[in-house]
């Protein structure tokens, strides 16, 4: 196999040097005048410049197109042969000094040795300064100290994961993004506001929704302010900025009873909610702050505390040992910077791929595997395809051979595609087929990934010995099914016992370079035939084809584009460039396989200005963000549109963003650097990004390194106070998971819990409690709230077969008003992510309600994903499950008497208007419910997991089945109505059988009205709900699963044909209701657990 390659990689470089030979006879030596425009003349620092008698300097003509590689070896064999400290310059290698330079008072280091010399940052910067001698240092390479070390070791601690381990890349590009993302790190620290940053305040732009203005009376409403053992009510106008000043002047003559010192004013003081670490503070008026339309929602008093603000130096932050890194590290130059053309080959250091006219090719070598899975299958053979995001730009397969621990094919596949095609992020995906006789489908075994262009935009070369990934066992889909898992570019970590594949792709003399682009003002081939397009694209689109260029425009994502469609779209793209509803398209029909075409849309891109200045349509931004767009150009407008977003919008979105990154091809991204600029802006979102992250990097093997790069990333800027929180949350969360393990092993399989069990709980919490748990810590779902001691007495195992452990906290804050703890299931052996997923969407369908001033009493209740299938729920207080409400009455019949919850509603309620205000609010919250469950279809609804608070709020729990993988009973499906209204629900609306009531056309009113809300944004619905299943789902999905939202939503019909639809899954819900009955009969009476567990005390 050596010999083999030995043979095919001496082959490469004779080729090329044809090549060259052939463009020299074309045109002799390159002319002087050009060759002096690339010289570049720089002084470089020795690093001996300290040693005695020795000159500090060397000035050295630069060749332009030399890499910083070259030019640092150049000034190294200058030292040597002037005889130079020898015992330095020949005793140490160039590799052994770094090269640095001054910007703008910051020192900068150049990075990249493989970047052509001419592109750097320090060049430009050097000819805007017009300096005739740039300077550059070289420094001996720093040695991180003990501390950097430590501090190093304690991220990586906090991280979950070593992202100083590079042990399985096959390139430097985790260490390269690492050190790129200090620029945007210090940039934004060098922005922040440090008080603004210290006390965070949660607010909004948005408008106050009617139905809130509603509870406020003449525009005030009433503030009660706590200072130490005093407290005062004022009246304040819901659009004051924080009421301090208002407090202060209507409090003048009481300084001396509220303790309030008279050498003080206030902007000595803050207010902070009582209980809870959310701070009133900055000039936004009093109704933009979340807290207060909390209350005003909620129907609560509004309690202040009167405090001094918090220390922004307990923000500090670490210093870096780190130089900045050139800001154009990893760009390359233009093409014409690159070419090989009308040069002297004698100049050529590196080539450009656009002069690559042969196609792309790769050598399998074969497939090795340690052991053999226990049923072998009898033949296999290689696909390998060429992908652009979801566009496959070619494909080649070996032959089938039979299946042994080592199979070799040694055949070359050349692939329909030139390599001056490729676009930067395109992938070769490799994977193992098998298929038993020609007419059986093949079933995937194993895949890799590899991008073609690296990081730096280099051509891959040489041999590559790539470790796969294991399909799962039970799933059977083909190849062509769709998750984010299968798009990674990274490799098998356990290398151990996992596939190996063995390829080579051709060796070139050179590096071989994707161009930035071209140089428009000396390549007039290529202006000719883009102002020609022009033209023809910017003719005027005749009315019959408007017709259609509408219809296109205005289909939901998932509506396949016709190749007809496409042409159109190509044809008059110009027009689409007017349009920003038309990009996903237009950007949907580019070839990304044609190097002109792909150029074109750049070239449009640029000149564009309708997208920038289009209002902001989240659904079109996110769309641009999901795997078929690969394009970093694309993908960069994308999140500019996003840069608007508010905090509060941002933390909406997080959870779908931080997915997105998935489909990035690269690590560094505008994606990634938005994501980190946000969360060093507001400690709330780094908050929530900390443990969207965390949660990852543990059960995420096929992106560990790229969120561990990201959070490193925020760690090393978010402050030493957000540092200590995040300890003591992860030393928290392993503590408790010790201890449901161990509680696990002493009632395994199991669903009964034995007192025994709950005293051993008790006495293990009592240990812990006693023996260095965090004193308090910040709530992982909920930051404004931090929990203290543990209420021992109160904790508990959960009847469930995952065991999962009821916990009570004290409130660690001295000035809450509750006496209620804060109450957390900790929960090991379930993924949460599916929950998260499905409680973000919840969240974001509950703010399109209110833009239409619906408040439809949902309950998002907090959930998170701490780490590997561990996690926690908050407990909703004064709630129980429907199946505790009937069990609790008349054992397992009560799923048939329809009066049971009405009678428990009306026991809960002190007076007829608290009943009827409950009465309202359970019709409310089902209405919602119902909707919701419908749209993203979310099967496995039981009596144990819907619940009802004690003032008539219905909500559901446990998402971990949604879409069609519903379960079945006795190999029926019990999923037999579109959504879950019971008899026992209609007879809380006063209605049973076909009956209708006041309460019950109501509730038919609020299930229309927020169906039809949610249609006007069905783009947003379709991508947040195809990216969630290919992100979160632990079963991979077809495109049979997401195209489900489209039915759903009625996609393509009129308004009117949507609401008879919704009235008829009501009627099909109220004639099947009783079925549902029976299968809540049959929960009750085998005690059937599905991974639900009993949320009563």
């Amino acid at each position: 196999m050596d010999r083999k390659q030995i043979q095919v990689s001496d082959e490469e470089p004779v080729v090329l040097r044809e090549e060259i030979r052939r463009r020299r006879r074309k045109k002799a030596i390159t002319s002087s005048s050009s060759i002096s425009m690339d010289q570049i003349t720089v002084e470089f620092v020795l690093p001996t410049a300290t040693w005695g008698s020795n000159p500090d300097s060397l000035q050295l003509e630069v060749a332009g197109n030399w890499t910083v590689e070259q030019v640092k070896a150049q000034v190294w064999l200058k030292a040597v042969t002037s005889n130079l400290c020898p015992e330095f310059y020949q005793r140490f290698s160039p590799d052994h000094c770094i090269l640095l330079y001054q910007k703008k008072g910051n020192l900068c280091e150049i990075y990249d040795k493989h970047q052509v010399f001419q592109t750097l940052d320090c060049i430009r910067y050097w000819r805007a300064l017009k300096k005739d001698v740039g300077k550059i240092q070289l420094v001996p390479r720093p040695q991180p100290s003990d501390e950097s070390l430590q501090y190093q070791r304690y991220l990586n601690y906090l991280i979950g994961y070593d992202v100083t381990d590079v042990s399985n890349v096959h390139d430097d590009e985790l260490e390269f993004t690492r050190r790129k993302l200090l620029t945007p790190r210090r940039i934004e620290l060098c922005d922040r506001d440090p008080k603004l940053y210290s006390m965070d305040p949660w607010v909004t732009r948005k408008p106050l929704p009617e139905h809130l203005l509603s509870k406020v009376s003449n525009g005030h409403i009433l503030v009660v302010i706590h200072m130490s053992t005093a407290s005062h009510t004022i009246k304040v106008s819901i659009d004051d900025t924080p009421v301090l000043a208002s407090f202060f002047n209507k409090t003048a003559n009481k300084r001396v009873l509220l303790g309030i010192p008279d050498n003080v004013c206030e902007t000595d003081y803050v207010l902070r909610v009582c209980g809870r670490y959310e701070y009133l503070y900055g000039d936004k008026p009093l109704q933009n702050f979340n807290w207060i339309r909390q209350c005003l929602k909620n129907g609560e008093e509004i309690h202040l505390v009167l405090e001094t603000p918090p220390d922004p130096d307990l923000d500090l932050v670490q210093k870096e040992d780190w130089a900045q890194v050139d800001d154009c590290t990893g760009v390359a130059g233009t093409h014409e910077q690159l070419t090989i053309d009308e040069k002297d080959h004698e100049r050529v250091f590196t080539i450009s791929m656009w002069d690559c006219n042969r196609k792309f090719r790769v050598k399998v070598l074969g497939i090795d595997i340690p052991t053999l899975p226990k049923v072998p299958e009898f033949v296999v053979f290689i696909e390998a395809s060429i992908f652009h995001g979801q566009q496959l730009l070619a494909q080649e397969r070996t032959t089938s051979k039979t299946f042994n621990e080592e199979v070799l094919w040694n055949c070359w596949l050349e692939f329909n595609i030139k390599i001056k095609d490729l676009p930067k992020g395109a992938r070769l995906s490799l994977q193992v087929n098998s298929n038993i006789n020609l007419k059986t489908k093949s079933r995937l075994l194993y895949y890799v990934n590899l991008l073609l262009i690296d990081h730096r935009s280099l051509l891959r070369q040489g041999e590559f010995i790539l470790h796969m990934w294991k399909m799962p066992e039970k799933s059977e889909e083909s190849s062509s099914s769709i998750n984010a898992d299968k798009l990674t570019s990274a490799t098998n970590p356990d290398k151990e016992s996992s596939m190996a594949i063995a390829i080579l792709l051709d060796k070139y003399c050179y590096p071989v370079v994707l161009p930035k682009s071209r140089d428009v003002g000396r390549d007039v081939g290529a202006v000719g035939e883009e102002s020609e397009g022009g033209e023809r694209g910017q003719r005027e689109m005749p009315n019959h084809l408007k017709k259609q260029f509408e219809a296109i425009v205005t289909t939901d994502p998932l509506h396949p584009l016709s190749p007809e469609d496409k042409e159109l779209l190509w044809h008059f793209r110009h027009e689409c460039m007017r349009d920003p509803r038309a990009y996903p398209k237009l950007l949907g029909s580019v070839k990304w396989g044609k190097q002109e075409d792909v150029l074109a849309t750049h070239r449009l891109l640029e000149r564009s200005s309708a997208w920038d200045s289009s209002g902001l349509d989240v659904g079109l931004a996110m769309q641009l963000l999901d795997c078929h767009y690969s394009d970093a150009q694309v993908r960069s407008m994308a999140v500019r549109k996003l840069e608007t977003l508010e905090d509060d919008d941002v933390l909406r979105y997080l959870l779908q963003l931080v997915q997105a990154v998935k489909f990035e091809p690269y690590h560094d991204s505008a994606l990634v650097r938005f994501l980190l600029k946000r969360a060093l802006r507001s400690k709330r979102i780094g908050h929530f990004l900390f443990w969207f992250l965390r949660s990852e990097i543990a059960q995420s093997m096929h992106y560990q390194q790229r969120y561990a790069v990201l959070l490193e990333a925020y760690l090393r800027g978010c402050g030493e106070a957000m540092l200590q929180d995040f300890r003591k949350q992860v030393e928290m969360t392993e503590a408790l998971q010790k201890v449901t393990r161990e509680i696990k092993t002493m009632s395994a399989d199991k669903y009964d819990v034995t007192a025994q069990v709950v005293f051993q709980l008790r006495q293990k919490l009592e240990i812990l409690q006693s023996s260095g748990l965090p004193d308090n810590f910040r709530v992982p779902y909920d930051p404004g709230l931090r929990a203290g001691a543990l209420m021992i007495e109160q904790c508990k195992v959960m009847a469930s077969k995952k065991k999962p452990l009821w916990l009570q906290f004290k409130k660690a804050d001295p000035t809450t008003l509750s006496k209620d703890p804060i109450g957390i299931i900790f929960k090991d052996g379930d993924d949460l992510r599916q929950d998260m997923l499905i409680l973000q969407i919840l969240l974001i369908m509950e703010s399109i309600w209110e833009t239409e001033s619906l408040d439809l009493c949902l309950l998002p209740y907090g959930c998170i994903s701490t780490g590997n299938r561990i996690g926690m729920i908050e407990i909703v207080k004064d709630a129980t499950t429907i199946a505790n409400i009937q069990q609790s009455v008349v054992g397992s019949t009560g799923a048939f008497k329809d009066e049971i919850l009405y009678q428990w509603l009306r026991d809960k309620c002190v007076s007829e208007e608290k009943f009827q205000q409950a009465v309202e609010r359970f019709l409310y919250s089902c209405g919602g419910y119902c909707v919701a469950t419908y749209v993203l279809g979310i099967g496995d609804r039981h009596n144990d997991n819907i619940m009802i608070t004690e003032s008539g709020n219905l909500f559901h729990i446990d998402f971990g089945h949604i879409l069609g993988n519903y379960k079945s009973f006795m190999g029926i499906s019990k999923e037999w109505v579109p959504f879950v209204l019971t008899p026992d629900f209609l007879y809380v609306m006063g209605t049973s059988g076909k009956k209708s009531s006041p309460h019950f056309q109501k509730f038919q009113d609020v299930c229309v009205k927020a169906y039809l809300a949610l249609r006007h944004h069905t783009n947003l619905l379709i991508i947040l709900f195809s990216m969630m299943l290919m992100t979160g789902m632990p079963q991979l999905t077809s495109k049979e699963d997401i195209e489900y939202i489209r039915e759903a939503l009625t996609v393509g019909r009129s308004e009117d044909e949507a609401q008879r639809h919704l009235l008829d899954q009501i009627e099909i819900c109220r004639e099947k209701g009783w079925m549902v009955q029976i299968n809540w009969f049959v929960h009750l009476v085998l005690g059937i657990k599905q991974g639900v567990e009993k949320r009563s005390t």
